[in-house]
């Protein structure tokens, strides 16, 4: 039996359709799609016990069922004790299958588990058609033990979609089923 992620199918049955609508589009192909999910940890506090860099690597892979990597630090800062080189933080890009995993996981699971939740704010977008948004606590998605983590780290997540501008971003990020705030 094929495996295709719930939220594929409803982009392909219900998202298509309904911006088509909207927007009115002329083809199918016009209608913007999520091309990828970008997660960033910063661990400023790595710079002086690497463990924590491992942890986050752990948590990230944990999170996404991808393995994440390391970013490293591009130049020399002294006032942060900071080397060229040193490893500052963590991130995964997810693709496909596996970014529409973790997205039905983020709007399902995670989200609803953040503290006096009211919606997220639709004042992430970039002007050109992604959405960023900061999640204050990594122990709100499921896989996280809470009793084994260390530090209590945020994580940015960041939409990057094939719209030409913000007004088609959002409405596509709200098909999908992202609790914007209501005004």
């Amino acid at each position: 039996m094929d495996y295709s992620p719930r939220l594929k199918e409803k982009y392909l049955k219900e998202v298509v359709p309904a911006l088509t609508k909207q927007f009115n589009y002329k083809s199918p192909m016009q209608v913007p799609r999520i091309n990828k999910i970008c997660l960033n940890q910063g661990l400023g506090i790595a710079n002086t016990d690497k463990k924590f860099i491992d942890s986050g690597i752990n948590e990230m892979t944990m999170i996404t069922g991808q393995k994440a990597v390391s970013t490293k630090s591009k130049k020399d800062i002294s006032n942060f004790k900071l080397r060229k080189g040193n490893p500052i933080g963590v991130r995964v890009t997810l693709r496909g299958e596996r970014m529409y995993d973790f997205l039905d996981r983020l709007i399902s699971v995670a989200l609803p588990r953040v503290r006096d939740f009211r919606g997220i704010s639709d004042k992430g977008f970039d002007g050109r058609g992604n959405y960023t948004l900061g999640v204050t606590e990594q122990i709100i998605f499921p896989e996280i033990d809470i009793d084994k983590v260390t530090r209590i780290n945020g994580v940015d997540i960041t939409f990057v979609t094939s719209a030409r501008n913000d007004r088609e971003a959002h409405a596509l990020l709200k098909e999908f089923g992202i609790p914007f705030k209501t005004k």
